[in-house]
């Protein structure tokens, strides 16, 4: 029995192949995936908050949807100091909502998690990370170096600080893409290879890795959450260092 190898599953597939000269823009099955995912998305809450205009006793995709709102509400006030937060919920709602979706769709047998890409989480990371020096640029100006040149430091010690500084930035771009894409990677791999295993060992065999199975499976529901939450709260930290100048 040959049984494939459980990073063939994280192989892109070309479904409308696009090229700008040797630039590769192919429309894949990771972006109809994503697609698909973000539409039943706002489907489902337009169907409860606008049509409906929700209950007085909510179902449980309305507690579900309230559940996030309130969430995302939460993070942007309490961990972005001064009250500012209110104004970046919107981007805050939609980056966790974004990534809790493309998470869940990966769920679903024979679909595809777009999350489990570096050039997806890489292309999310770098898009908060220019938010966040523009946001800073336009609120403190040239101010904005103090974080790369703390005030107080010995001018001595600038040839060491700075260079540091300018590492510990740029690693939060590593830090919001790498812990996304390798969660969501190695999880949807174990899967893969516990799912080999029920498939080699048979009916006699197979019961332990699959029980395995469906607790890992219960687990990356889990993760899934986890991953779009820790995403969001970082988001909502380096906005409020952008805002208040925190090192």
């Amino acid at each position: 029995m040959i049984i494939s190898s459980p990073l063939e599953q994280f192989e892109l597939i070309p479904l409308i192949p696009l090229f700008i000269g040797s630039l590769d823009i192919s429309f894949t099955h990771s972006s109809l995936f994503m697609c698909i995912g973000l539409a039943a998305f706002l489907a489902l809450f337009r169907m409860i908050l606008i049509n409906k205009g929700g209950t007085i006793v909510p179902n449980r995709w309305q507690v579900f949807l309230e559940g996030i709102f309130q969430l995302c509400m939460s993070l942007s006030n309490d961990t972005i100091e001064g009250g500012k937060g209110q104004k970046y919920f919107p981007f805050i709602f939609v980056a966790f909502s974004f990534i809790l979706v493309c998470n869940l769709t990966g769920m679903v047998p024979y679909s595809f998690t777009a999350t489990s890409h570096l050039s997806i989480t890489l292309a999310l990371a770098t898009m908060v990370f220019l938010g966040y020096l523009i946001i800073g640029v336009r609120k403190h100006g040239i101010r904005l170096l103090e974080l790369f040149y703390p005030a107080g430091v010995s001018l001595v010690l600038a040839p060491l600080i700075v260079p540091i500084e300018i590492i510990a930035q740029m690693s939060r771009i590593i830090s919001l893409s790498v812990r996304l894409f390798a969660n969501m990677m190695a999880g949807h791999t174990m899967m893969k290879v516990f799912g080999g295993f029920v498939i080699s060992l048979g009916i006699v065999g197979g019961w332990l890795p699959l029980g395995f199975s469906v607790a890992l499976t219960g687990l990356e529901i889990l993760v899934a959450f986890l991953q779009a939450y820790v995403f969001a709260i970082l988001t909502c930290i380096y906005l409020n260092d952008a805002l208040n100048l925190h090192h």
